[in-house]
Formats: structure tokens, C-alpha cells, sequence
């Protein structure tokens, strides 16, 4: 855990009266009790007060706070609604959050185009429910998609449960309109099959307010499905669960949804969801299929012979509407569920091939004996994102530093079997040090590189996301001299 800091109450005083020239009195919050909601996100291990938190309601007033911060060199944390699980959205102490919640509007729903322009503060499930009466809706469904907005799904790339078939928040955003440190706006991607010029939509949705603050969001909608079922599969022994995964798009299936979720997750959440998951399988894999009646009929019964083939010991086939939401409602219910288990929980979340599922299922097991804390597994299984959820009680002395190593080994077994250190929650500061696992000084500067083209005086969410040379080969040597086996293949500088 990082300890708080505290600020120059003078510096606080210059940048506060700086702000309210360009601001009105109820969008410059300076209380405490009116600043600590802001002092983390959903990794709530990591806190700190910021210095003054801004709660723009228009474009203007977000040029404005970047102009001032600009001339006083002050660094920016954008914020959505708080619900990342990496730290992107901590703030500094000597720094001011910038709070898109307020900017909340949704400018227009196209249906002939098939397309929604909303504000940054716009919660990613009511733009499904704008698009409802055109039987449109907003693809790409984070577990909080309840509470989360899209200004902070383009910041992470969020992805959801049906990201298989149709993609993460990258392939589903059309254009975005972007606040820059030097007080400029910009409109980056366009509503036209193709934008010219380079593909800096796909450089800036990810990159974790670190390049611009947006403003708006043009999204992609899809027609509502005739019909969607899901298969629930039952498997005696979670490595078995995980080759299946393998199989199944082996066999040339791209089911709407496949998740993974093993004992130890299907028992947490059943009583507080009642989603019906059998209780004595060791994994449980949920696999939609969508599309026509006789599209949904074909598809169920292929995904159920390769599942049978290899090796289900039960499946169950959703039977209505309701039956399919509980089953859904089961999975994105995972992370607070954890809470009927364990007084903590740290979520993982790491990017592997498909065809490694089993095999770091395996290992993670025995890690569990290695680091002494139990561990829930749920996946993004079709397309290879885990969420572990370590279980720890932080009143116990050392047990979150146990996460906190455990977390970093998972990491880096994720880079040793080809896969990468996250999916959608984002490199934040949870996952700084493990960048360094992964990428090299020649890569590290190459990103650097980017963020110095959008940000030269490096304001904007400074300290997140990439590590600096210096801070890999500092780690490199403390955990060489350690021998610690996360690090155990750190690059050398």
C-alpha cells in the first residue's frame, strides 16, 4: 500500500485561485470530506488525496482547467465514474482530477447509421438503453457496466463477456473528441468506414488519460439478436474446462460469450445470485450462442457435441430469457461476490493463448500452496482474459504483500507463455512494475516517445502506465540480488 502525501497548502492556495477565474464555486472541490471520494479507484489498496478535484459540465470548462494546469505545471488525473481495478484513476497530491461525470449527455442516437454520439460520462449500459426502441444496443459490456462510463472504457479498452464476437471498445468506437494539453481540441477516427491519415484512434482508446481528456465518443451500435442461449457445461476437473475452451473455437465456432469460471467462484457467487451453476463441478464454462432461431439452434447443438467430446460431465441450455440473464448475472456478479468469502480480494488480469488455459490454470493452483492464499479463477476464456481474484484478509499482517507477489507471478507466467500483463483494466500503477517484465528499454522509450507527441510537458497521468527505464533497472537489481521469481527474467539495462 502507498502511504499518502501531502501538498503545500500555499501551491494548493496559487492553483485554487487560479481555477476559480475559469471556473464556477461548484466545480472546484477543496474539502476533504468533499475530495475523499476521489482518492481511489476500484483498487482501493492504493490511496491518495488529491489536491483539488474539478467537476467540468461542458467542453470549455475542460479546456479551461488544462490551460491553467498547463501554465502552472500541474499535473492531471482524468477520472470517470471509478470502478478501474488498476489505479489509472489515483490521484496525486500535488495534482487535480479531472472529473468527466458531469459531462453526461447523450448528443445523439443515430439508427439508420447505427451509430450513438454521447459525453465521457455517459455509463456504458444507458447508451444500450437510448438504442432500445431502434432494437439497438452497445456491445461491449464490462461487468460494471452499470456504473461505468464510456470516457473511461475508451481510457482502458474495456471489453466485457461478449467481447469474443464483437469486440473490445477499440473495434466498437468510431471517433473521439479530445482535449489536449496544449488547449486544443482534436477529433480523432470519423463515422465513415475509414479515417485518413494515421490510425491514432487505435493509439488513443487504452491509453489511459495519459494523451487527452475526451469530450466525446461516437460508439458503433448492433441490432438486438432475434434469440440468445446459453450453454452451461460442467467439467469434473478445470484443466479439462480449459483445453474445451480451445476446442470450441478450434471448431470453428465464435460463440457470443465464453466464460470460464472454476469451483471456487461458482460457490461464492451462487448464493448471492441464485444463477443455478452447478455447485460440484470444478470449472463451469458459459457459452451463448445469438442470432435467429434456427442460427441459435445450430450453434448451441455444434457447441454442445465438442463440448460433450471434450469431456463435459453435464450441460444445461438456458430455456428463456430469464434463465439466460441469471446465467450472466452469475459471472459479472464474480468480483463483489468475493465478499461473502473473504474480508479482500485482489483482481487480476492477465492475457494468455487460448491453448495455455489449462496449463496456467495448473500452475496458479500450486502458486495458491506457494504464496498461502486461496484464488478464484474467472476468464474471458475465448479470448484468453483472466481475472484471478486473490483472496486475502488485509488486517492480517503481510497477507497483502502475499497478493501483491502472488498478482506479480501470475503476471509474469502470462509473459512467459506468450500472452501480455492485462486485457482491459489497464496498466494503472498496479501492474508498473510488471511492464518491466515485458517490454524492453528499447520499447519502453518508443512509448514514451508517444505520450511526449500528445503531452511534451508529461502532465497528464504522469507516473502511470509506463515505467521508466531507470525504475526497470532498479527493480532488475534489487530482485536479482533477491532472487524473487516474478522478476525472474527483468531486462538489464
Amino acid at each position: 500500500m502507498v502511504p499518502s502525501i501531502s501538498v503545500d497548502p500555499a501551491r494548493r492556495r496559487q492553483v485554487a485561485h487560479a481555477l476559480s477565474a475559469v471556473l464556477p464555486e461548484r466545480a472546484i472541490l477543496l474539502d476533504p470530506e468533499d475530495t475523499r471520494p476521489y482518492e481511489c479507484d476500484g483498487l482501493a489498496a492504493y490511496r491518495q488525496m488529491p489536491m483539488i478535484v474539478t467537476l467540468p459540465d461542458s467542453e470549455a470548462q475542460v479546456l479551461a482547467i488544462l490551460r491553467v494546469c498547463r501554465e502552472l505545471q500541474v499535473p492531471i488525473v482524468p477520472r470517470g465514474a471509478g470502478t478501474g481495478l488498476s489505479g489509472g484513476a489515483q490521484p496525486l497530491a500535488d495534482g487535480v482530477v479531472i472529473s468527466t461525470a458531469r459531462l453526461n449527455r447523450i448528443v445523439r442516437v443515430e439508427p439508420y447509421a447505427r451509430t450513438a454520439t454521447v459525453q465521457p460520462g455517459v455509463r456504458n449500459l444507458a447508451i444500450s438503453e437510448a438504442a432500445a426502441p431502434f432494437d439497438l444496443y452497445y456491445a461491449p459490456d464490462p461487468s460494471s457496466q452499470i456504473a461505468c462510463t464510456i470516457g473511461g472504457n475508451v481510457a482502458e479498452n474495456s471489453g466485457g463477456v461478449h467481447c469474443l464476437k464483437y469486440g473490445l471498445t477499440v473495434h466498437n468506437v468510431l471517433r473521439v473528441r479530445v482535449c489536449t494539453i496544449d488547449g486544443d481540441v482534436v477529433e480523432l477516427g470519423g463515422e465513415a468506414l475509414d479515417a485518413p491519415g494515421l490510425d491514432l484512434l487505435a493509439v488513443f482508446i487504452g491509453s489511459e488519460g495519459m494523451l487527452g481528456i475526451v469530450t466525446e465518443v461516437t460508439v458503433r451500435l448492433v441490432p438486438k439478436p432475434a434469440l440468445a442461449q446459453v450453454i452451461m457445461a460442467s467439467f469434473d476437473d478445470v484443466a479439462a474446462g480449459g483445453d474445451a475452451v480451445a476446442s470450441v473455437i478450434a471448431a470453428g465456432i465464435i460463440p457470443a460469450g465464453l466464460e470460464m469460471m472454476d469451483r471456487t467462484s461458482s460457490r461464492m457467487v451462487e448464493p448471492f445470485v441464485k444463477a443455478g451453476y452447478d455447485l460440484e463441478a470444478a470449472a463451469i464454462l458459459l457459452c451463448e450462442a445469438d442470432g435467429t432461431a434456427l442460427e441459435v439452434a445450430e450453434e448451441i447443438e455444434r457447441m454442445a457435441t465438442v463440448l460433450r467430446a471434450a469431456g463435459a460431465s453435464a450441460i444445461t441450455v438456458s430455456q428463456d430469457e430469464g434463465e439466460r440473464q441469471r446465467f450472466w448475472s452469475g459471472r459479472k456478479n464474480a468480483f463483489p461476490a468475493a465478499g461473502r468469502i473473504s474480508p479482500d480480494y485482489y483482481c487480476m488480469d492477465g492475457t494468455i493463448p487460448r491453448k495455455h488455459l489449462a496449463h496456467v490454470l495448473e500452475r496458479i493452483a500450486q502458486m495458491e500452496t506457494t504464496y498461502g492464499l486461496r484464488c478464484a479463477n474467472v476468464f474471458h476464456a475465448g479470448d484468453g482474459n483472466m481475472h484471478p481474484l486473490i483472496l486475502f484478509d488485509a488486517n492480517q499482517p503481510g497477507e497483502f504483500d502475499r497478493a501483491e507477489a502472488f498478482g506479480a507471478a501470475i503476471l509474469a507466467l502470462c509473459v512467459e507463455v506468450g500472452g501480455t500483463i492485462t486485457g482491459e483494466h489497464g496498466v494503472g500503477v498496479e501492474k508498473i512494475d510488471s511492464m518491466c517484465v515485458q517490454f524492453s528499454h528499447k520499447e519502453l522509450e518508443a512509448f514514451f516517445a508517444v505520450k511526449r507527441a500528445f503531452d511534451p510537458p508529461m502532465l497528464l497521468n504522469p507516473n502511470k502506465a509506463i515505467p521508466t527505464p531507470h525504475r526497470c533497472a532498479e527493480l532488475g537489481r534489487m530482485h536479482v540480488h533477491g532472487g524473487a521469481l516474478p522478476f525472474a527474467h527483468l531486462p538489464r539495462f
